[in-house]
This record gives C-alpha cells, structure tokens and sequence, in this order.
C-alpha cells in the first residue's frame, strides 16, 4: 500500500524563505493581514485533509471507477467520493481563495495552490470535481453578468454546486474552430442548445444537487472557425428566480469514457438537446472568456503533475531504503544483510533524485506563478499588475507541459525503482504512471502548449516579456556572480541566459522564412526555456540554503537541498545542449519525409 506525507517543510521554505510572500502581501490591501502563522496553519489543516481524507480512497477510485445509469443518466462516483466531499465543503475548502462578496475567505492564490497539489498527491481524480469548479467559478467571477454572478457564483464558492468547462466534439480535438454545438435565441433572452460534448471531466456525478456547465457554443450568425465561438452557462437543473432549483435541463451524460487512469473522474459524454442557457460575455467572444478558465486549468494540470511527482517520489524513496537486492559495487554497505539497500546503488539515486529535483522545481515555479496571480490581481500599482499578467502569461505554458512532461519521466523511473513490484497494482506506482499521462494531453497537448509559447508568447512580442524574466535571471547573476560558492548553480544559468537570446532570435528569423520552423523547434525550445526557468529557482533556492548553513543553521534540509541543486545541474540541466541541437536541425528532416510516412 502506498502512503502519502504532505511535503509542509519544502512547501514553507519557497514560500517564506525564498518568495517571502507574506512581506510581498503586506503591499496587497486584500492580503495584508495574512501572515505567516495563518499560512502555516491553513498548510497543516489541509496536509490532514489530503492524507487523511482523500488519499485513502486513491486505490479505491482506480479500483470501481464511475458508473453510469443509462435510464437516469445519473452517475455514481466510487465508494467513499461523496463523502469526502461532503468534508470539503464542511470544511470551507471551496470558498479559500474565492471572493468575500460571493462568501469566499479571499486568501491568496499561492495557499488555494499549495492546497490543491497536497490534493493531487493525495487523489488526482477525485481533485478534478473541485478543481473544475474553481475553474468555472473564475470564468463567471471575469466575465459572467450580475444576474449571472447572483446566481452562481455564491454556490460555486460554498461548493454546493460544481462545475464544468464544455469545449470539445468529437471531431474537434484541439481545434475548437470546428466545433456545431448550437445555440437558438429565444424570446425571453435565454439560448436552446443542442450538440454533443466529449471528455467533460467531472460532467456528471453524484456529489452535489446541480452541476453548472460552461458551454462553448455558435449562435446562427457565428462567423466560421474560432471567431463564431460563443459562450454559455447551462445548469443540469435550472435555476428559479428566488434561487431554488427548477425543472430538469436538456443537458445529460450519454456515456462514459473508458480510460487509462483517472478512473475515479467521471469523464462524460454530454448530450444538448434543447438546453437552456445565457450568454456569458458578448456573442462570438467566448473563445476569450473561456481562456480565463483554461488558462487557470492549465495551470492546475501543472499542479496535477507536480503532485503525482511528488508522491511518486515519497514511495520510491521508502522502497529504495528498504528493499534489498544485490552489493554496492564498491563493497557491502549493509554487512548484517544478505544484500544491500538498494539505495545504495547510482542508477538507482538518478532515478530518486530525477523526482525530486522535479518536484521541487516544480514547487518553486508554481508557487511563484501564484504569487504572480496575486500582484495581478490585488497590488495596487498597475504596472506592477501588467507585468505579473504578463509573466503568468508567458510561464503558463510552461508549468502545463513543463511539469507535465517531466511528471511523466518521474513517475516512470519512481516505478522503475521497484521493479517487478512497480508493475503490480497493490504497490500503487503504476496508477501514479497511468494518472499522469492524462496530463500531457488536456487543455491543449504540450506541443499546443510548445507552440503557444514560442509562436504567441515569445516570438509574438519580439520576445519583450522573455527579456524581463532575463532581467531576473541577470539580477541573479550579478549579485552572486563573484560568490565561488554560488558558481556551480549560477554559472550554467548565467550561460543558458546569454544563449536563448541568440536562441531566440535564430529561430525567429527562420520561422520568418517558413512558419513550419516554428512547429519543428517549439516541443524542443519550451523544454530548453524550462531549464532555464528551473535552474533559476534552483540557484534561488541554493543561495538561501548556502545562506542558512553559513549562518550556523545545521538543520540537514538545507545541506539536501544543496545536494539536489548540484544533482539538478550537474545530470538534468544539461539536456539543454542536445535540446538546442535538434530545435535548430530544422523542419526539413521532419517535412521532407513523403515517401519513410507512404
């Protein structure tokens, strides 16, 4: 059986002693009376309700999975689902990070986030239910009318409904251009839709008494591709107007998704068959409306990854210490033992320190496009709002595929270091693998996220907001850069740095000449700008920690911490040279391949 420990320490040391957030808090009106006592206890309250709640029901989701009645169209979620819901919401889960006016507690997004990956770690699939929620709560919070703000926001927050975010059919994929979901104004200003939906996480379950969908679809005068896109709040109930729960909407779960992992999810076919909604936003806009959901979605898969590295990690490391097999090859280590652990072995701490050098890397990233959101969205200077909207805007990308990808080679080598036992189901290693392949693909594949990025994010501003994360880098650089202490970590990042200028700028001429250099280098160049990106935070996290132990701190986290920085640098980083190679091989070798694709 697995087990899972909230990773509190590492979550206290990037939030308090490298982002200082609760001193970047006191310049934040809605904010500065979180302090860090508050933030602590919130960590702790939710590290218990991740481990001690949800997690137990992990196996247990992957185990039943949902089933869907086909006469009622009503779903049932596995054992003991509901129930931990019904703990979230008696808990104020929910309303963490929503709005005071709809009853929210109004704390920062970085808590909301450090909650959400403990829960990820704990059950990615039952998280999905509320994530969602969060998800939809924020598209109708930038973009929804008063009425609409009234009427469901307020449950939204306090978790008596759920969530969900509609977007594509069966033909569409990615290409949310193609979609024919249809919606017929009516008299009384309300819209009649009627299409079909696919892969609608957390489309329809037993846990709350109505589920608000978010509905993309064209009204009769759409213009074609993605600039008819219009879009909708549907209720599976509709709503009265003193609040009460109306008559049955034509909006139902036709079938369920046979899937990988996440069983636990209900991933749902939804049928529209003259569904009553209202327009969010303005007609043929939804496409942008959605975005403020798919973009805080994009970031959560990021947080899914991030928490299923971790976890990973927790497990293999315990096997690692107490399986025996074989001698170090430098002689016995465990000489009461017939073997020794296999820790003791160097392929096997690549494959535990690749894990967690990921993990808290990814910690580190996510929390800091956290504290982005929150400038964003509450200093008071709006300079300083633009240019965190901006660098969310550019790292977003990043965290979705970055740490997706990476959860991927993580959970591979955690479940490798068991071995035989890895591939066997009660050890739970490989639902950890099964669950995060799911991660790389929604809310735009990570080539749509590579593309996203160097095509709209870099090259489309001439590179304007890579140069300000630049500026960072060089800050770091310049006040650490005579410290031989600090040249193992600042060293490769202050050389990356001056090489993704050139980088950039060679890609950018060539996709110039043929746009399909873009789609031949972006896949390569988004992982290169992660490294840098990472190996940022990892030399932010070195110099605190080489701080610490100078200042006569001896508690050992800092010398692991260290430990991992010079393993990150020295085995992982250096992808980036192989990584620059192939993104300037070229689109030719991929294009001009008719007859080895006939």
């Amino acid at each position: 059986m697995p087990s899972y420990t909230p990773p509190i320490r590492d979550m206290q040391f990037v939030m308090h002693e490298v982002l200082k957030v609760a001193d970047e808090y006191k310049a934040m009106p809605p904010h500065a009376e979180v302090d860090v006592d508050t933030i602590n206890a919130i960590l702790e309250e939710g590290g218990k309700f991740a481990s001690e709640v949800t997690f137990p029901l992990n196996q247990v989701g992957d185990r039943e999975g949902c089933t869907l009645d086909a006469k009622t169209h009503e779903v049932k979620t596995p054992t003991g689902f509901k129930e931990a819901y019904a703990k979230y919401v008696e808990g104020g889960w929910p309303a963490l990070s929503a709005d005071p006016e709809f009853g929210g507690q109004g704390l920062p997004i970085v808590v909301n986030q450090a909650f959400y990956e403990m829960l990820n770690s704990a059950n990615q699939a039952w998280t999905m239910y509320p994530g969602l929620t969060h998800g939809a709560y924020e598209a109708l919070h930038a973009h929804g009318t008063p009425e609409q703000k009234k009427t469901y926001l307020p449950r939204l927050t306090s978790g008596e409904w759920t969530g969900t975010m509609c977007l594509t059919e069966p033909h569409c994929g990615t290409d949310l251009g193609l979609l024919r979901t249809k919606a017929e104004p009516q008299a009384d200003g309300t819209y009649k839709l009627t299409g079909n939906k696919i892969f609608i996480s957390a489309g329809e379950h037993d846990f709350v008494s109505n589920i608000v969908h978010l509905v993309l679809a064209r009204l009769p005068d759409a213009p074609s591709g993605s600039k008819g896109i219009s879009l909708f709040v549907v209720p599976k109930f509709q709503v009265n107007a003193d609040g009460s729960l109306g008559q049955r909407n034509g909006i139902w779960c036709g079938g369920l998704e046979h899937k990988m992992g996440i069983h636990g999810n209900a991933t749902a076919q939804i049928v529209l068959d003259g569904a009553v909604g209202t327009l969010v936003g303005e007609p043929h806009k939804g496409l942008q409306a959605m975005f403020v959901m798919m973009n805080a979605a994009r970031i959560g898969v990021g947080m899914q990854s991030l928490g299923l590295t971790e976890v990973a990690y927790q497990n293999a490391l315990a096997y690692a210490k107490d399986r025996i097999q074989m001698r170090s090859l430098s002689g016995p280590k465990a000489k009461d033992k017939p073997a020794d652990p296999i820790i003791v072995h160097p392929d096997v701490r690549k494959m535990l320190l690749t894990a967690k050098a990921y993990a808290e890397g990814g910690r580190a990233l996510s929390m800091f496009c956290s504290l982005l959101i929150d400038r964003e969205l509450s200093h008071p200077d709006e300079k300083v709002r633009k240019d965190s909207a901006e660098m969310v805007a550019l790292l977003t990308p990043i965290v979705k595929a970055f740490l997706t990808d990476n959860g991927h080679i993580a959970t591979n080598a955690c479940m490798q270091v068991f071995g035989g036992h890895g591939f066997i189901g009660e050890w739970g290693m490989e639902q950890f693998v099964r669950d995060n392949r799911i991660n790389m693909i929604y809310e735009g594949t990570n080539t749509v996220q590579s593309l996203d990025l160097l095509g709209r994010k870099v090259l489309g501003n001439q590179g304007a907001t890579l140069k300000k994360f630049g500026k960072l880098v060089a800050q770091l650089v310049e006040e650490e850069g005579v410290n031989e202490k600090m040249a193992e970590f600042i060293n490769p990042i202050a050389m990356l740095g001056d090489q993704m200028t050139k980088f950039t700028t060679e890609l950018g001429f060539k996709a110039f000449q043929n746009p399909d250099e873009v789609g031949a280098a972006a896949v390569d160049y988004l992982r290169v700008l992660g490294h840098l990106v990472f190996g940022y935070f990892w030399a932010r996290m070195a110099q605190v920690a080489l701080r610490e132990i100078e200042a006569g701190n001896a508690d050992p986290f800092y010398k692991a911490k260290l430990q991992t920085a010079r393993f990150y640098f020295a085995r992982l980083f250096p992808e980036t040279a192989t990584l620059m190679r192939t993104a300037r091989a070229g689109a030719r070798s991929l294009l001009d391949t008719q007859e080895a694709l006939a």
